[in-house]
């Protein structure tokens, strides 16, 4: 009778220390603790911050969602695409991981961006994802907390880009370059591209590109450091279409 009597007070007791510690709203583990929570067993409150470790089959959960985004939207330039995302509040965020897929592709990731932590005031996040391929780009952000959990938050629309009309071969920049400079050109197909630089008396002094490229805006980089200080010009083929420019070379 005693342990019958025993038993109950016990588990009154343990019944009443699980509802107290399901009311907390923040619990904190200090520096160095070790936490063992067993199967079927759920440590949880509105925030929770852990400075040691926690091992077993149990789960770790918090009231509230992680972050609240107010803000996620996208803004295309040519071939580059420029993203932002902005939250009002921050819980145990680790990071945002950026991911990306074009058109029916699976998910990639592209960048990881570190969060703030727990913080209650508006944080403002940007990443520019550049030199794309036309193409139907989807984003979408795994937001991750410091247990591991994370959420999708996906762009409500996809981003296109589309590919250039015409062949056009841009000015090189900067311009005089000293020693580096990019040079820009579009393509509406794909086809064969080769760019030649060429001093003031006809000699080949460099070869940028030569090969078959995508349809897209494309980029390379001419480095005049092993070339003397001068006028030069460079010549873009791509298939049946030239065109040439001149860059200025300062050292």
């Amino acid at each position: 009778m005693k342990s019958a009597i025993l038993l109950f007070i016990l588990f009154f007791a343990l019944l009443c220390c699980t509802y107290i510690f399901s009311q907390q709203s923040s619990i904190t583990y200090q520096s160095g603790s070790v936490i063992e929570i067993q199967t079927g067993a759920d440590v949880c409150a509105d925030i929770i911050t852990i400075n040691g470790s926690y091992s077993g089959g149990g789960s770790i959960c918090t009231g509230a969602l992680p972050v609240t985004l107010s803000l996620f939207n996208a803004l295309s330039e040519k071939n580059n695409v420029t993203l932002r995302w902005k939250t009002e509040t921050e819980i145990n965020n680790s990071g945002f991981e950026l991911q990306r897929r074009i058109d029916e592709s699976d998910w990639l990731k592209i960048a990881f961006l570190q969060g703030n932590g727990t913080v209650n005031t508006p944080v403002e996040y940007q990443y520019a994802d550049t030199k794309l391929l036309p193409g139907k780009y989807f984003y979408r952000l795994k937001q991750i907390d410091y247990s591991g959990s994370f959420e999708y938050y996906e762009l409500a629309l996809p981003v296109l880009i589309s590919k250039p009309k015409v062949f056009a071969l841009g000015q090189s920049y900067p311009n005089p370059s000293n020693p580096k400079c990019n040079i820009d050109f579009q393509l509406p197909e794909k086809v064969k591209v080769n760019i030649r630089i060429y001093d003031v008396l006809g000699r080949l002094a460099a070869v940028l590109a030569d090969g078959e490229m995508e349809a897209g805006i494309h980029t390379v980089e001419f480095d005049g450091s092993s070339l003397s200080s001068g006028t030069y010009f460079y010549r873009f083929t791509a298939g049946s279409y030239t065109e040439v420019k001149k860059l200025i070379l300062v050292k």
